[in-house]
């Protein structure tokens, strides 16, 4: 598999520090800004709530230290597509690769809606035009792709450097507020409920805490449009897990010795909570303006990364031919174009939601399976070479496949509607990969007795 298509090739334009900005800027969404207040109802004392944060961070960053070695062994775009077809073969990467493109396109959708929303909080009377901001920002930051994928990169440095400037302002303010208040600050009326310590609520915040932490592989999209390699892309990732796990405990450090644990519960944003509970009712509003400049950068990277996806499904012969195509500027625009298209008729009809919980089971999935990837390329390529190897194999591999297992299976047990998709989406998948594969190979038969151009997908 190679990064052509139809005589085009994506250009190596990106360095190092994009990679690590499209760790950070992929990572950091509104999880952190909302999760504190689901977790307080379960772990209510400050000790366990830092060293859930703590745990989680570092599992995450040990299962990136393991994967980093299969993601610098496959110096192609697509992200997990590309990891997993790598590792399994090319049905299990299109089964995720399509999978992943939804997804990123329901996420858009999803995102540009509550951002059209948070905009109708500050400025009540444009809520009945919510629909129409949130088509209207997905179809700017669409544009903003096909102008090229220098201004994409250069717009998403400046926004992760930004987001993680939000999120040690954030966490300043809070710690004055602690300091000036001689410790966590009196909440009139506010409770430190009993948690619920049952096994299904502790399951549910470890789950809720690992996936704030998602995205972690998100440099991988860009690997053959980097300038450093494969081996950089594996590097930069490591190092962007490293600064959002510093930011999210610092951060949650800052919560638990400023407010109560109580006062996050019943928030939307429940960082807006604690900044209200400290300097009053009002200021909380800075984190709807921090939550939307988030969803404004993610509207930028997804468009990158879905577009990627998209394109290197096509150059492998598993969508249109025409998405494998890029433009002058180094953007694969008939992708972006579709990815656009989706998005739009996915806020317009509304179902969104609907869409990521069909996929929710495959992303599960492929946490195990990106780490059980390593093991399986040992065996079978035990002589490819490998320029970042897994730190701590095998017993790291070990311990991270039982880790992503057991929350697979308590997804799988306590979300088993996306269970019962995932299994119905895969038996339909199977007659569809058959007909795309026969007829990339009907093509490659026509191409060859004609004397086709080499190259071409």
């Amino acid at each position: 598999m190679s990064d052509s298509a139809s005589g085009s090739r994506l250009q190596r334009l990106l360095g190092k520090g994009f990679s690590i900005a499209a760790g950070i800027g992929f990572v950091i969404g509104l999880g952190i800004l909302r999760t504190p207040g689901e977790i307080a109802t379960t772990i209510s004392e400050p000790v366990p709530y830092m060293a859930l944060w703590v745990v989680c961070a570092a599992f995450v960053l040990l299962s990136l230290l393991v994967v980093a070695e299969l993601i610098a062994m496959t110096p192609r775009t697509g992200g997990i597509y590309a990891l997993v077809a790598h590792a399994y073969g090319p049905y299990p990467g299109f089964l995720i690769g399509w999978s992943d493109w939804v997804a990123n396109s329901a996420s858009m959708a999803l995102k540009a809606f509550v951002l059209a929303e948070y905009v109708a909080l500050l400025e009540p009377r444009l809520d009945p035009y919510v629909e129409m901001i949130a088509i209207l920002v997905s179809t700017c930051f669409a544009m903003l792709q096909l102008r090229g994928l220098r201004l994409g990169a250069t717009i998403q440095q400046f926004a992760s450097a930004i987001i993680g400037l939000i999120v040690i302002t954030l966490a300043a303010a809070l710690f004055y507020g602690a300091f000036a208040a001689g410790g966590p600050v009196s909440v009139p009326d506010v409770e430190v409920p009993r948690g619920d310590m049952s096994w299904v609520a502790l399951g549910t915040v470890v789950a809720a805490v690992v996936y704030t932490y998602d995205g972690w592989y998100a440099p991988s999209y860009f690997s053959g449009e980097m300038k450093t390699g494969a081996r950089a892309v594996a590097i930069g990732s490591v190092q962007a897990a490293m600064i959002v796990a510093v930011l999210y405990i610092v951060l949650n450090l800052a919560i638990v010795v400023s407010v109560p644990l109580g006062a996050l519960i019943g928030h939307e944003l429940a960082l807006a909570g604690a900044i209200d509970a400290i300097y009053g009712d009002g200021a909380g509003t800075i984190v709807i303006f921090a939550a939307i400049f988030i969803l404004l950068s993610h509207q930028n990277l997804q468009y990158m990364v879905a577009s990627r996806v998209l394109y290197s499904l096509s150059a492998d012969g598993l969508g249109t031919r025409r998405a494998a195509s890029v433009n002058e500027r180094g953007t694969p625009a008939v992708a972006v174009l579709i990815t656009w298209g989706l998005t739009v008729f996915l806020i317009a009809i509304g179902e969104f939601l609907l869409l990521l919980s069909l996929v929710t089971i495959f992303f599960v999935a492929m946490y195990v399976g990106l780490v059980v990837g390593v093991f399986r390329l040992r065996r079978q390529e035990p002589d490819a070479e490998r320029p970042f190897r897994a730190w701590g194999f095998p017993v790291t591999g070990y311990v991270c496949a039982a880790g992503w297992l057991g929350v697979a299976l308590f997804v799988a047990a306590t979300q088993w509607m996306s269970t019962v998709y995932g299994i119905a989406l895969t038996l339909i998948s199977v007659p569809v990969y058959l007909y795309l594969k026969r007829r990339r190979q009907l093509g490659e038969d026509s191409l060859s007795e004609g004397g086709g151009a080499q190259g071409e997908a």
